[in-house]
């Protein structure tokens, strides 16, 4: 298996672990202390690692300029939960942020892009934002789903430079958790204040399984920006939309409409197309 062909099974299984995340933070009653709660389980679970994996020397300017996208990214995401369905929410934060990181990885970086992965790109894209369509955005959901999406861009865009700067991909992802887990869990709580704890208390096991979860689905991320191109691997990480509209189906008891079903259609061709390049 080639470096790339690993790089895509390691996106794909990132994909299918974030939905899950994303659904669990959703289901929460306070989202933002449950997002706390799982930034804060990340770190603890990755703090031991410190220990053994180099300083990351070259990427501590990636890492900072990561950790401020993240604050905003994840309050933006929350909010957004808060005011929208995750079935209309979710699409649009993920189906922008495949399509602005192409921009930026091509326009700017100047990455290598085949011909097949720009239509698989732009299918996957397209596919994602009409999983959204026909939901009920108010003007405020829609604002802090596009500002999640722009995020999501920006901070894929600052970890693939920032992990391939790192002496090695295991030093970049365990200080990048520890990181985020210890400052936007401090910020979050502060920013909920004195009702924190009680929350905390009723919100922590699925706080702690999400956050279990989400060293899976970032560090294998970042462990696939570092060994292949960074916009088709973006885009393919949003085939997780498949996982979470099983969820939304299954869990949620949401339907599934003629034009969800050819959406979910789009985004598994973008993601043949991908891969076949």
């Amino acid at each position: 298996m080639s470096g790339t062909d690993l790089a895509y099974a390691l996106v794909l299984v990132s994909g299918a672990l974030h939905a899950t995340v994303n659904a669990i933070l959703k289901a929460g009653s306070d989202k933002l202390v449950g997002r706390a709660l799982i930034d804060a389980a990340s770190a603890a679970f990755v703090l031991p690692a410190l220990a053994f994996v180099p300083l990351p020397a070259g990427a501590w300017s990636w890492l900072v300029a990561s950790l401020a996208i993240h604050l905003v990214y994840l309050y933006a995401l929350v909010r957004a939960y808060e005011v929208s369905d995750f079935s209309a929410a979710y699409p649009v934060a993920r189906g922008t942020a495949p399509l602005l990181t192409a921009v930026v990885v091509l326009g700017v970086f100047h990455e290598p892009a085949r011909p097949l992965e720009l239509v698989g790109i732009v299918a996957i894209g397209a596919g994602m934002l009409a999983m959204g369509l026909g939901r009920h955005l108010s003007r405020a959901a829609l604002g802090w789903s596009l500002l999640t999406g722009v995020c999501i861009a920006g901070y894929t865009v600052v970890d693939a430079w920032g992990v391939r700067a790192a002496p090695s991909g295991a030093s970049y992802i365990a200080w990048l958790f520890v990181l985020h887990g210890v400052v936007i869990s401090s910020v979050f709580a502060a920013i909920r204040g004195r009702g924190v704890l009680a929350v905390a208390r009723e919100q922590w096991r699925p706080g702690v399984i999400a956050g279990a979860l989400s060293i899976g689905t970032y560090g294998l991320a970042l462990a696939a920006y570092r060994l292949g191109p960074t916009a088709p691997l973006s885009a393919l990480r949003e085939t997780g939309i498949l996982v979470a509209t099983l969820i939304a189906v299954v869990w949620l008891k949401e339907q599934v409409t003629p034009l969800r079903a050819a959406a979910a259609a789009a985004i598994a061709l973008g993601a043949a197309l991908i891969l076949a390049a």
